[in-house]
């Protein structure tokens, strides 16, 4: 039976992971064609979506506060000032770093540990298990989701296999 630790740190580390080569595909790919990286970076699918920026700034926010907040300890705090693909680039590692330093005894009982936190004027409450599969995966998966989107509807080559990942 897999454990909270099994089904939340391994796979946030591996969205994250596809994010950032998603990321640097995109940067390669403006580079190519001398496109003004600002066109990818602040690109939307719809006038009232966030721009690409936000949507890797909000994954990687979903996916160190589901870590930390699982594992008990505090949430990181991440100024929101990227504006290139390289700083977005930099926060996924350090994203990714900070779950990788996540240990599998710090995530024992967190299935049932209550989580509160606000979401803009509204106090939301979990229990660990429903706070990782309803609220943390589906909130990562579709902000990296939409990162795919905006660069593939600007002409990056990227495929399936960019978002699942080698594995």
């Amino acid at each position: 039976m897999a454990n909270m630790y099994d089904i939340s740190i391994p796979p946030l580390i591996l969205a994250l992971n596809n994010c950032l080569h998603i990321l640097k595909k995109g940067r390669r790919f403006a580079d190519a064609r001398k496109i003004d990286h600002c066109v990818l970076l602040n690109a939307r699918l719809a006038p009232d979506m966030y721009p690409l920026i936000r949507q890797v700034q909000i994954a990687a926010d979903m996916s160190k506060g589901g870590g930390a907040r699982l594992a008990g300890i505090a949430v990181p705090q991440y100024d929101d000032h990227e504006t290139t693909f390289e700083a977005l680039e930099q926060r996924l590692q350090k994203t990714i770093d900070f779950l990788e330093h996540i240990q599998p005894e710090q995530l024992l009982g967190a299935e049932t540990r209550h989580i509160e936190l606000m979401v803009r004027d509204s106090k939301r409450e979990f229990v660990g298990l429903d706070y990782l599969l309803r609220w943390v995966q589906p909130n990562v998966y579709f902000h990296i989701t939409t990162t795919y989107s905006l660069l593939r509807q600007h002409g990056v080559a990227l495929g399936k296999r960019d978002f699942l990942g080698p594995k």
